[in-house]
């Protein structure tokens, strides 16, 4: 499995990614909204570089079988 698919295996979960953001600020607002929903979330650098760097970009992960979910809460804002 590749990062490019953003589809990890990670605490036995299938995540997928929901979101981008081009900054660690805007994803760490996201991955704050959706747990806030109640929804576990990742963020996952996408240039392979450390998580911590502000500028660059990321995406944002929840579990698979969560994404209906997500894609509710999306469609509400």
């Amino acid at each position: 499995m590749s990062l490019d698919s953003c589809q990890l295996l990670l605490n036995h979960h299938m995540w997928i990614e929901v979101k981008k953001a081009q900054t660690l600020a805007i994803a760490e607002m996201w991955k704050e909204a959706f747990e806030g929903e109640g929804i576990p979330a990742r963020i996952m650098p996408k240039t392979g570089l450390p998580i911590g760097q502000e500028v660059a970009p990321y995406s944002i992960l929840v579990p698979q079988d969560k994404e209906h979910v997500i894609k509710d809460i999306l469609r509400k804002l």
